[in-house]
């Protein structure tokens, strides 16, 4: 039997002065009572309450440990309330740790109109290439690209990275495109300088490393995304980060029947989040926003 369900069979035994009314308060055997009450005055070494056949009050001891009783019991109930009161609806605070590229193009857009339709969520949210430790750091939810890591966390599929080789009119009319993936080593390529990012290949039914003219390294995908725009090469480059450019004319899809990627296969980004028995609302209502506004 916990602590705390003998405070409650004691506070119950002082407010209705009987161990007979505690039991039927509980729906238990008076006996019950009785050896929880016993139970809890050995293991404080006291005597709490004075019992006779008619009535039981309380000791010098007792008086003092009701005190105290009464509010552990109280506040416990108060933590009860608010924990259910957050499984109920989202409110509080809600951490959110993301790659920039994808936090700067995709999340940044959609967090006003989240925050109209929660506005009891808190959010507070951190762009960075350096993958956090969740638990640690505090995070609620992870969201990153690539090729994700064995772990315990759940992963919430996001969308497809589908990397495509970009450009503008303007430098392809100044220096012509290339008719082959093999070609792109005599074009300025404006590659991402992190290291799991920074190679090409082409994919086909044997992954091939491509050799590339290396013109740019740039460490953001927002970096990639001016540097083209403003004519300077080709860069390899996320859908989800120039889907606006292309849509408009002002990027062009380079060797667009051609798949690309900086890895061995293709990717994703994802949401990671602790595994739980229940994953509060606050975690739940946000990745579903993501998910139906991406």
């Amino acid at each position: 039997m916990s602590m705390i369900t003998r405070l409650h069979y004691f506070n119950c035994v002082v407010e209705t002065g009987s161990i007979s009314a505690a039991s039927r308060a509980f729906d238990v055997q008076p006996s019950s009572i009785s050896r929880q009450l016993a139970a809890l005055e050995a293991e404080l070494g006291i005597r709490l309450l004075n019992r006779t056949t008619r009535n039981v009050g309380l000791t010098e001891a007792g008086s003092t440990y009701y005190h105290y009783s009464q509010r552990i019991v109280a506040e416990l109930d108060e933590a009860n309330r608010a924990v259910n009161d957050l499984q109920q609806s989202p409110k509080g605070n809600l951490k959110i740790n993301m790659t920039v590229g994808f936090g700067e193009s995709c999340v940044l857009p959609l967090v006003p109109g989240f925050m109209q339709a929660y506005p009891d969520v808190n959010i507070e949210l951190e762009l960075t290439e350096r993958v956090v430790d969740i638990v640690e750091d505090n995070v609620d939810i992870a969201i990153r690209s690539g090729r994700l890591p064995d772990s315990n966390l759940i992963a919430s599929k996001l969308a497809n990275n589908d990397f495509l080789l970009c450009a503008t009119p303007q430098y392809l009319a100044d220096h012509g495109s290339p008719k082959t993936p093999d070609d792109l080593r005599d074009f300025n390529c404006i590659c991402y300088g992190f290291s799991g990012w920074r190679d090409w290949y082409l994919l086909d039914d044997k992954p091939r490393r491509l050799a590339i003219k290396e013109g740019l390294i740039v460490n953001s995908v927002n970096g990639q995304k001016q540097l083209i725009l403003n004519h300077a090469g080709l860069a390899l480059i996320p859908r989800w980060a120039v889907s606006q450019q292309l849509n408009k004319g002002d990027l062009i899809h380079v060797l667009a029947e051609y798949s690309f990627s900086p890895y061995e296969k293709l990717s994703s980004t994802y949401a990671l989040y602790l595994k739980r028995d229940l994953i509060s609302p606050k975690i739940r209502v946000f990745l579903d926003y993501l998910k139906q506004h991406l």
